[in-house]
């Protein structure tokens, strides 16, 4: 049976894949008269799906100005991977005794939809859903549904900047070979082992997203 989708949803729906794809950079002003008439709605159902994408840190409301798209400083990302290595690691290692069978054969399967998405390299919007996807199976199991609450906003905060982390600094193979790497150490049952590749994943990824908007803003001031 499919999903009823409000006004609302819908609008919020295809605004945080535009968002997230890069349609709207960070900064840009969201006029609701203009989405109105964009997605052929009245203002109430814009201002609720606008509402729901601030509660999930991709929109902020500016008095006496209205709607932006965030646009997340070098010390915000920061902060944001540095909760996402707390909590992830904290979930991994309650969750590696907890793995079935058959837990680690949908983890497996998720991974190599996501290798096929990052070599096709036609597949972008899917590369963050099939990444968050594959962490959440080998997560799942620790039976902690707050803090995957947690780890959810987070990942959604911090998805355009992985995929730029991704598109522009090379690191599709790395991150593709750690993905199989971190899955072993879970089928393995090595908490330790893991933990720290989640976290050397993590901090890794972080830094070359800040090398990567310090480049962009250099050339910003040269131009």
């Amino acid at each position: 049976m499919p999903t009823y989708k409000t006004r609302a949803q819908f609008v919020a729906d295809d605004l945080r894949r535009r968002i997230l794809g890069g349609e709207f950079k960070g900064g840009t002003q969201l006029r609701q008269d203009a989405l109105a008439k964009d997605y052929e709605v009245s203002r109430i159902p814009v201002r609720e799906a606008l509402l729901a994408l601030e509660s999930e840190g991709l929109v902020e409301f500016h008095a006496h100005r209205g709607a932006f798209t965030t646009e997340l400083s070098v010390a915000k990302i920061r902060e944001l991977f540095e909760l996402r290595i707390l909590l992830e690691t904290y979930v991994l290692k309650r969750a590696i005794p907890e793995l079935s069978d058959a837990d680690l054969q949908h983890a497996e399967n998720l991974l190599r939809q996501y290798d096929a998405a990052l070599d096709s390299g036609g597949q972008i919007d899917n590369w963050s859903d099939y990444n968050f996807a594959f962490h959440q199976a080998l997560y799942a199991p620790a039976g902690l549904p707050e803090t995957m609450s947690l780890i959810s906003q987070l990942n959604t905060k911090s998805d355009r900047y992985i995929r730029m982390q991704l598109l522009y600094t090379q690191e599709i193979e790395k991150a593709e070979r750690e993905h199989h790497d971190l899955l072993e150490l879970a089928r393995q049952g090595d908490i330790d082992r893991a933990c720290a590749l989640l976290e050397q994943h993590i901090a890794e990824a972080c830094e070359g997203i800040v090398t990567v908007l310090e480049k962009r803003s250099q050339d910003l001031q040269e131009a």
